[in-house]
């Protein structure tokens, strides 16, 4: 098809959208039947779905699995895990189970601060800006108070506003940064709408003052955040190991482990995989309850590289026969607002873990990223990621081949003792066709 620009695409109703995407596939009408089998029969369910987002012509369909027998400050959950990957809902499943039984997981939330920026460009002189910021600061925070109301009756607001001077590592930069409480809810909105006060006020005073005129770069807040940090921990007796099923003494099963930890420690290649099984279960966690799973993850690996180098963001500890595994990391979520009140199963996974307040929240989602990434760096240590990993997605090899349901079940008895590879479920298909 040659190219062209479609004029005025996000004006057409979603038949003429789709109609025009159809025709840039190879099999139109077929596109369009697939397109169109995705799409909600309620017209209200329909419309709310449709307006998450822009242009929107189908819904992308995912798995919504629960991870059950999570202990958390012993209190029991069942985790709603939003996911493509079948071994994430699994390993999840499997950790909290064997967990369970020696205490579960210990949170807490350390802190839970925002932060948020005015970037500006100021030729002036700083000190002059700097003896007058106190002046300024009392008036943006009366600039805000009506933002601010409702929000500081729910125990939150501005916590504080400075003035930072960037101005060595680019010229004529600074930022007005101020610290935010937003309580149950995420709180970008709530963040971003006092910034932009903040600018305005910043240009109204420098003009009053008859200082030179910042120039206003941006105003946005930060998803690195360092001041709002969950930890949580699982613990146990090192011979409490001969209960999970790893084909090794429990003592060498400890120290392989435990040298896997301090290669991600130095290693930024191991690292960097070491932390994705932790986002496996954050990720779709923050998924099923509506929350950005994209921010956590751009906040958690640069917390990660916090100290210039990129860490895991584990610790481990053995001392006197005891097995402490831990995980500090930041985790900004909300349970009011935003897709927490429009989207369905959103609203049915926070009631589904008993309604929490965010602090909460926080912790069970970071404690479903230790518990997967127990189960990863288990396996790596022992049987092989392969092994238990392919297992999970023979079925989806299965579905790739077009296996109908006899064979389905003839091939998971089949692989129960043998390697799963493409390869090899091909062959065992010619075999029994």
């Amino acid at each position: 098809m040659e190219n062209k620009i479609i004029q005025g695409f996000s004006l057409l109703n979603k038949e003429q959208k789709l109609k025009i995407v159809s025709s840039f596939t190879s099999k139109p009408e077929k596109a369009k039947e697939i397109y169109k089998s995705f799409w909600i029969k309620d017209s209200k369910e329909s419309k709310i779905f449709d307006e998450f987002s822009e242009n929107t012509i189908s819904l992308y369909g995912l798995p919504y699995g629960i991870a059950p027998n999570f202990m958390i400050n012993n209190k029991s959950y069942l985790l709603p895990m939003v996911t493509e990957e079948s071994s994430v809902v699994a390993a999840a499943a499997k950790s909290a189970k064997f967990w369970s039984k020696y205490g579960g997981f210990k949170a807490k939330v350390i802190s839970s601060v925002k932060t948020g920026h005015v970037h500006f460009l100021w030729s002036g002189n700083y000190e002059v800006l700097q003896e007058n910021f106190p002046e300024l600061k009392a008036r943006l925070y009366n600039r805000t108070k009506d933002i601010t109301a409702n929000m500081q009756k729910r125990g939150g607001g501005i916590l504080d506003i400075e003035l930072v001077n960037l101005n060595n590592d680019l010229q004529n930069y600074y930022q007005i940064k101020a610290s935010f409480e937003t309580v149950d809810s995420m709180g970008a909105n709530f963040i971003n709408s006092c910034l932009e006060e903040f600018a305005d006020e910043l240009k109204e005073f420098a003009n009053e003052k008859q200082f030179n005129e910042p120039s206003i770069i941006m105003s946005i807040l930060s998803n690195y955040t360092p001041d709002c940090i969950v930890e949580c921990s699982i613990e146990c007796k090192v011979d409490d190991f001969k209960d999970l099923d790893i084909g090794m003494n429990p003592n060498e099963f400890v120290k392989k482990f435990e040298a896997a930890v301090k290669i991600a420690n130095v290693s930024t290649y191991r690292a960097t995989t070491h932390n994705k099984g932790i986002f496996n279960g954050i990720d779709a966690v923050a998924l099923a309850t509506g929350n950005d799973f994209r921010a956590l993850e751009a906040g958690g690996h640069a917390f990660a590289s916090r100290d210039g180098k990129y860490k895991s963001l584990t610790k481990i500890n053995i001392e006197n026969g005891n097995f402490k595994y831990s995980l500090n990391i930041p985790i900004a979520v909300g349970t009011i607002g935003g897709l927490t009140a429009l989207h369905p199963l959103a609203k049915l996974s926070l009631d589904l873990l008993g309604s929490p307040k965010a602090k909460e929240l926080m912790m069970i989602i970071a404690c479903a990223g230790l518990s997967n990434n127990f189960s990863a760096v288990k396996s790596l240590v022992t049987k092989g990621i392969q092994l238990g990993h392919m297992k999970m997605h023979l079925i989806n090899i299965l579905n790739s081949f077009e296996a109908n349901e006899k064979q389905k079940i003839e091939a998971v008895e089949y692989f129960k003792t043998r390697k799963v590879s493409v390869n090899n479920v091909r062959e065992f298909l010619n075999r029994v066709c």
